[in-house]
């Protein structure tokens, strides 16, 4: 007689056998789905974060020059200068710090915020894809500024070079919208102002260049005959013709990048490259125009 053991089932049998479930695997699934939501929801927050971060700092960064010019202009007591005291509180009401504002009215004065005498300076640099950079530098350790600069410089793969021949320098005063005045009229009061050139924007400023001697009589006089705001008035420098066309979108990222880490530094007054947009999109060409002045 054979015996067979109940435990062994034949072959066919075991063939017909249902497949296991796996529903552990389809639990998985679903925890790794939510965790990329989250990931995507959380880079969607950074992102509006570091726009509003961007904005704040140019908002702050327009207060701190509009502080120094009406200082420069018009006297440092905002009790005899209207237009000072209405920036000090427009200053305040976007948060900017007490010794920010303080700070910028004492530039006007050429000081430091505790009275010492500003030093000035200037950083020439070749940049990401030959574009020529000048940093204007006012400062109360010229030698330590130089230092950081040029160590961003380094970074940011732009070497210190003479730059300033590829500029003019020049005085410019910017007076907000005066697309309700007559431009033939304010072109002959500029000029008996001491203006050399009037150009006017598409959003009606009238911008007024002059020799770099005459740029702040200019401006306070034309704010007095026109009734004109003075947005800003400063001795730049102006690119000469043969400026750079910024073509490609790496290096115009490259660039962006060295200017706003040059405009972050407290000691930097102002940017000058000799850079003009060419096949790149608005937003590239938006951080390196946004870098300058």
């Amino acid at each position: 007689m054979v015996l067979i053991s109940p435990l062994r089932r034949p072959a066919a049998q075991m063939l017909r056998a249902p497949p296991p479930k796996y529903s552990q695997c389809r639990r998985a699934f679903g925890t790794t789905l939510a965790a990329s939501s989250g990931h995507n929801r959380w880079s969607k927050i950074k992102h509006e974060k570091g726009a509003a971060d961007k904005r704040k700092t140019t908002e702050r960064s327009s207060f701190a020059k509009n502080l120094t010019l009406y200082s420069k202009l018009y006297g440092a007591n905002p009790d005899l200068n209207a237009q000072l005291a209405k920036t000090i509180t427009d200053a305040k009401k976007s948060g900017m710090p007490k010794a920010n504002i303080e700070l910028a009215i004492a530039r006007g004065q050429g000081r430091s915020s505790t009275g010492e005498k500003l030093e000035t300076a200037m950083l020439e640099l070749m940049g990401p894809g030959s574009v020529a950079v000048i940093v204007e530098i006012e400062c109360d350790n010229k030698q330590r500024a130089l230092k950081d600069l040029k160590l961003i410089a380094k970074k940011h793969a732009a070497t210190v070079t003479p730059t300033t021949f590829l500029f003019t320098r020049l005085g410019r005063t910017i007076l907000k919208d005066l697309a309700d005045k007559d431009f033939d009229h304010v072109f002959m009061q500029a000029v008996e102002a001491g203006a050399e050139d009037v150009e006017q924007d598409q959003e009606g400023n009238v911008i007024v260049w002059t020799q770099p001697n005459a740029t702040h009589q200019t401006a306070q006089s034309l704010s007095t005959a026109l009734e004109a705001e003075v947005v800003t008035s400063d001795i730049i420098w102006k690119p000469s013709e043969d400026s750079i066309k910024v073509d490609d979108q790496i290096t115009a990222g490259q660039l962006g990048n060295l200017l706003a880490a040059i405009k972050d530094n407290e000691d930097v007054q102002a940017v000058y490259a000799n850079a003009e947009k060419g096949d790149i999109s608005e937003e590239v060409w938006s951080s390196i125009e946004d870098n300058l002045d």
